[in-house]
């Protein structure tokens, strides 16, 4: 299949939700995409921040392969080695004291939702249901996370939404303040956002979220489905917070491109689901499982880590040496950094494709940088190198 036939198919058979570039990848090693030319091209997108081991990792394919060969699916009627081993592990390196398998990120933070309201409704009544969620939130586009996702063009046409969800400032202490009653039973944020713009929490917000959650009997709940896993230099974003959450969500890494959501939490919040409650068909399944044991072996090495911050720094640096002024601003932590820029980055998405180098944009005029943290400093150096050209191309066709 070549790239015109693959289009004609798609547009034939495929619901039209996205809208692709005219490229048909067949192969990756390490931090290189292959087309079907056999063209090379360096991915600072990691399938927006999955693959943080990089594509066609070894030790990955033989996980997957070995635990393939001798189990796939079982249902959640019965054990499997796989999934307690990565519950165990997931609650020996975080907060939490029990988890829930999901397949996704959206369906992760639909958990915690469903969680966080029958832990209210238990040990506070049923008047105790409001959720609070903030500006340039993005948890998923299924309906309950959705209704926690603040833009517009994904809301609008699927309304109406869940009710009792309200939007306060994104690192506004007083706007927070205001909106986190009583009768809130749980409130979401993510440490960085991702598509609002790769914009991280203050320390001050953050301490200031566990104060009202704590005064007011709300759950705390941290969505790093993007900025979890090693991504921001830490296993954990909310680490350098020196602040717990009661609930978290992750996603988007833990199985190397398989779907996997885990929503972890607290003891007294596990304590209020009975069984029949929740479940999943799929979730926590014995491949995806392996695959997340090696993923999280892998991503809290703090030898991994070390090098994530310290390319990290360099990918910042080298991004706020762009010469002319089209670069606005320079965010971010980690291998998660957003790049704002003067004009609306698309044009130059293209541009960098083009040139061999695989972006993604977080909002109109952001370019996030979110290759595999197995990125070199090399690599990093050639990357920030193309987008250099690009934006030269660009701006003077302007």
């Amino acid at each position: 299949m070549d790239l015109k036939q693959a289009q004609e198919l798609e547009g034939r058979f495929m619901v039209q939700t996205y809208g692709r570039h005219d490229v048909l990848f067949v192969r990756g090693h390490g931090v290189r995409l292959f087309d079907h030319e056999g063209n090379e091209y360096l991915d600072m997108a990691a399938g927006i921040a999955v693959n943080a081991l990089g594509h066609s990792d070894p030790d990955m394919i033989r996980t997957i392969r070995d635990q393939a060969w001798n189990l796939v699916h079982v249902s959640n009627f019965f054990y499997t080695r796989p999934q307690i081993e990565l519950a165990e592990a997931l609650v020996k390196c975080s907060f939490a004291d029990r988890v829930f398998f999901t397949n996704s990120g959206s369906e992760a933070n639909e958990t915690a939702l469903k969680f966080a309201r029958k832990w209210a409704r238990r040990t506070h009544g049923a008047d105790k249901n409001q959720v609070v969620a903030f500006t340039g939130a993005f948890h998923g586009r299924s309906m309950g996370a959705l209704s926690l996702t603040h833009k517009q063009d994904y809301r609008d046409p699927f309304q109406p939404l869940l009710t009792g969800v309200h939007f306060a400032e994104f690192n506004d202490e007083e706007s927070a303040s205001e909106k986190i009653t009583d009768e809130t039973c749980a409130v979401f944020v993510e440490p960085v956002q991702g598509e609002g713009g790769v914009v991280p929490a203050t320390s001050l917000f953050i301490q200031r979220l566990r104060q009202l959650c704590d005064r007011h009997n709300a759950l705390l709940v941290f969505d790093e489905v993007q900025c979890g896993l090693g991504r921001t230099g830490s296993l954990w974003a909310h680490e350098p917070y020196g602040i717990a959450p009661d609930i978290m969500t992750l996603a988007k890494p833990l199985a190397g491109g398989l779907p996997i959501g885990v929503t972890l939490v607290r003891e007294e919040v596990a304590a209020v689901i009975e069984k029949g409650e929740h479940g999943s068909t799929f979730g926590g399944g014995p491949v995806v499982c392996a695959a997340g044991k090696l993923t999280l072996a892998r991503v809290k090495d703090p030898q991994l880590l070390q090098q994530v911050r310290e390319n990290g720094q360099i990918l910042r640096e080298a991004l706020e040496n762009l010469p002319g002024d089209a670069v606005q601003d320079v965010r971010g932590a980690g291998l998660l950094i957003g790049v704002e820029l003067s004009h609306e980055v698309k044009p130059l998405i293209q541009a960098a494709l083009n040139h061999r180098l695989v972006l993604i944009n977080a909002g109109p005029k952001v370019i996030r940088m979110c290759p595999p943290l197995t990125i070199s400093a090399h690599q990093i150096e050639e990357a920030v190198t193309i987008l250099s050209r690009c934006i030269a191309d660009v701006w003077n066709s302007h």
